[in-house]
């Protein structure tokens, strides 16, 4: 990263943590398409250089990987001294998660330590995230944080609780932060996806209807195309301030079945 020298540009670095190649891979693909220089973060960095390399390949931008690790404080203060030397952050999505088991867990199964990384991931690294670039965006009068929930973020499901308990927390810090940094000029949303994310359906229109037409066959409903979900993150960004979204929600229009 130290190597690449960033151009003058009227806009500021687009942030978006939690990358990988579906929704948060499709996220940084549409900013650097914008004409924004894109800082993608994740625990993989091996993984995650590749990924950067291919987006400013395809998209003829500038785009950085930086390790973070959002369970842990000196990692995200590390992390955003990185970005912030590119330039001011206009733009945060905040897309990780902690990955588990998609299989309900029995209550009194649950691990205290895995309980406690759940909530780290979900919650408490949004705040560190965004507690690294609200000051910025307060001085300069304008900025979005976008922060990524799901289905779990509205109701408790049994078996889940690690997942929910984050992502509730998660909610009601977008909601807090709304209240106090809206008026200042910064737009904060949460971004309900409610249904399951699928891989990128491809460059050409027949290309995406047969895999779409896959997708549905296989699972017995739609899962959702990233880079139709990246496509209302970037509107959000762009909302003008006398009317912005605060929560919106995303579901496919035959949902895959849910059994729990």
């Amino acid at each position: 990263m130290r190597s690449m020298a960033i151009s003058a540009t009227p806009k500021g670095i687009a942030a978006i943590v939690g990358v990988g190649p579906k929704l948060g891979g499709s996220i940084a693909r549409k900013f650097a398409h914008e004409g924004y220089a894109v800082a993608i973060l994740s625990r993989d960095l091996g993984r995650l250089s590749r990924f950067a390399e291919e987006i400013a390949r395809e998209e003829k931008a500038q785009v950085f990987a930086i390790r973070i690790d959002c369970s842990d404080s000196r990692s995200v203060r590390e992390a955003f001294e990185g970005v912030l030397s590119l330039g001011f952050v206009e733009v945060l999505v905040y897309n990780a998660y902690q990955p588990g088991s998609w299989l309900p867990t029995n209550f009194t199964d649950i691990r205290i330590d895995s309980f406690e990384k759940s909530l780290a991931v979900s919650s408490v690294g949004a705040l560190l995230c965004s507690q690294q670039v609200i000051p910025g965006m307060v001085e300069r009068g304008k900025g979005t944080i976008l922060f990524t929930g799901c289905s779990a973020s509205l109701n408790g499901f049994s078996g889940f609780s690690e997942l929910c308990c984050g992502k509730f927390a998660l909610r009601a810090l977008s909601q807090c932060l709304a209240r106090e940094f809206q008026p200042l000029g910064v737009h904060i949303a949460h971004v309900i996806i409610d249904g399951v994310v699928g891989p990128r359906r491809g460059p050409s229109t027949s290309q995406r209807t047969s895999v779409g037409e896959q997708q549905q066959n296989m699972h017995g409903g739609v899962v959702m195309d990233p880079d139709s979900l990246a496509q209302t993150y970037w509107h959000l960004h762009v909302q003008d301030r006398t009317a912005w979204t605060q929560e919106i929600d995303l579901r496919p229009s035959n949902p895959i079945p849910r059994y729990y």
